[in-house]
């Protein structure tokens, strides 16, 4: 499933594909391992939302297929000319969780030449430490950037949220829980704005496939997975919190006052608990049109950022986090780096 690179040089040319829930994302660099050093050739998003409905139906739908199938073209168009030595794409939570998984698989490989690898939680979370982390595990930058380890990496996707504990010497542990921005949203979040009673008691609906009963609340949803990760991860030994992925970065843009999205400004910045708990109720207060009108916003966010921002406040008030460093380098970095043996 994976093309590796036959014979390492100096520096390496490979393509990533990350394909979320809520998004698919292309990185196409040229690696130098000696260095340690990642440089972008291309990075690409595109908001497909694979995962629509599945936490309801329990299968990717056929128009989000065609959505996510659609941007995959265009990227390997862009692969075929940049000519990587490596190419590998990863699918997450949406995927894992489709009955007819398959038959997403079939169509990847048709267009791409390579079938994704769905992987599972755990893995997702190692290759996002990696791709968060490697600039940080110099013990020259721990000490400069004030940002010591152990780390605990902190990935909000869409349909899940993976949390992996560790530093320079490596993983100490992990784990993957259903708490995504897309999820949340599909089951709690319903007003425009959300009613005080979804955030904190959950809206109407079903509970999702399998699940018995009446569904917690948006706030004790998370609350309950958070309580998971801490009593089979070590989180408290963690002395830096580090936050990826969309959600993350976009409460990181507001927090930072930008009037347009800059990965730049973004990377490392560091956002107070406070600020996150206030922009958090910000979001969740606001109606679609007016969180549209945020300058940072991007178009495919706007639906499900309030839960995204939900998912970090309650990580940092239930672990007792007081700030969390902000990382545009996140599992598209780390599938790049896996290509390197």
């Amino acid at each position: 499933m994976t093309r590796r690179p036959a014979g390492l040089c100096q520096q390496v040319r490979v393509a990533a594909i990350d394909c979320g829930t809520n998004s698919i994302r292309l990185l196409i660099a040229d690696i130098d391992p000696e260095r340690a050093a990642l440089t972008d050739i291309a990075r690409e998003m595109k908001i497909v939302r694979l995962g629509e409905g599945v936490d309801r139906t329990g299968r990717l739908s056929e128009a989000a297929l065609d959505r996510t199938i659609g941007a995959l073209r265009e990227y390997a168009d862009l692969i075929r000319q940049a000519a990587p030595r490596g190419v590998r794409m990863v699918a997450t939570s949406a995927t894992r969780d489709a009955a007819n998984s398959q038959e997403f698989v079939d169509r990847v490989k048709e267009v791409l030449g390579v079938a994704p690898e769905v992987v599972s939680g755990d893995e997702e979370a190692r290759l996002s430490f990696t791709g968060a982390t490697r600039e940080l595990a110099g013990a020259a930058h721990a000490r400069e950037g004030g940002c010591p380890p152990p780390y605990l990496v902190t990935d909000i996707g869409g349909g899940s949220t993976e949390f992996v504990l560790g530093g320079p010497a490596g993983v100490s542990g992990a784990r993957s829980v259903d708490i995504g921005c897309v999820r949340m949203t599909e089951r709690h979040l319903h007003g425009d704005p959300p009613s005080p009673a979804e955030v904190a008691a959950g809206g109407p609906g079903p509970p999702p496939p399998g699940a018995p009963g009446a569904r917690p609340g948006a706030t004790a949803d998370i609350d309950a997975a958070v309580a998971l990760v801490a009593g089979s991860v070590p989180v408290r030994q963690a002395r830096t919190l580090v936050g990826l992925a969309g959600s993350v970065t976009t409460v990181a843009g507001i927090a930072l006052g930008l009037a347009r999205y800059d990965p730049a400004r973004i990377h490392h910045s560091r956002v107070s608990a406070e600020q996150v708990h206030e922009i958090t109720g910000q979001l969740l207060g606001q109606t679609r049109a007016q969180r549209a009108a945020i300058g940072v916003m991007h178009p495919g966010r706007v639906d499900v950022i309030g839960a995204g921002a939900l998912v970090l406040d309650r990580i940092m008030i239930r672990l007792g986090f007081a700030e969390v460093l902000v990382s545009e380098h996140d599992i598209l970095d780390g599938i790049a780096w896996s290509l390197v043996p």
